[in-house]
Parts: structure tokens; C-alpha cells; sequence
């Protein structure tokens, strides 16, 4: 497991690329992806899930989808042509970033 503020400054990314990636979610498809895609490093809680997903939907980049399955109403999520804009430039900020973490890591190793 990770730190709680890795966690916190990359769990919109982390939305954003899997909606874009599946077009549409529901909260506990979302958590179930990111514990097997992490190999159970990454573990999303309802708490940590939901209010970023209410977030970006305030921000207009995400809707919501009711549908019915086993007889239970499930909310799916799904990226707005702008949230789309966003997923982009965020996955692009973090790959960028990665990049420049590694940089920056590298760099002091080969100093030494």
C-alpha cells in the first residue's frame, strides 16, 4: 500500500484513465480494476472513491448512468466530452511527471 498522500494527488488520474479506458464504471468495478491491475498495492476505498467521483462530476467531466442488473439499480459513470479533454491531459501530467521523478531519482544514483 501506498502512502495517503501519493494516493490523494493521484486518484482523479487514476479515475479519469480507467473511465476513458472503459467508457463506463460503476464505484466498486473501479476499485476491483485498480486492486487487480496493482496486484493489490493500490486499494480504493468507498471513501476515497466516491467523493472524487462526485467531484468530477461536479466539474461537468463525468455523468451518471442508473441501470438495473440482478434487480439492483447500479450507477454507472461516464466521461463528458470535457472530461475526455481532462483524462488526456491528465494521464499526459502524470506520465510526464513519472518521467521526470525518474530523472531526478536516477540522477542522484549515478552521483553517487
Amino acid at each position: 500500500m501506498y502512502s495517503k498522500e501519493l494516493m490523494k494527488g493521484t486518484l482523479k488520474t487514476i479515475v479519469l484513465k480507467l473511465l476513458k479506458e472503459h467508457e463506463k464504471m460503476y464505484g466498486y468495478e473501479i476499485t476491483q480494476k485498480v486492486k487487480d491491475l496493482t496486484q493489490d498495492k493500490i486499494q480504493l476505498t468507498e471513501g476515497a472513491l466516491y467523493p472524487t467521483l462526485h467531484k468530477l462530476e461536479s466539474l461537468g467531466y463525468v455523468y451518471t448512468e442508473k441501470k438495473e442488473y440482478n434487480g439492483r439499480t447500479r450507477k454507472y459513470y461516464l466521461l463528458t466530452e470535457s472530461g475526455q479533454a481532462e483524462a488526456t491531459e491528465k494521464i499526459n501530467e502524470f506520465a510526464e511527471f513519472v518521467l521526470t521523478m525518474k530523472f531526478i531519482f536516477n540522477s542522484k544514483l549515478a552521483a553517487e
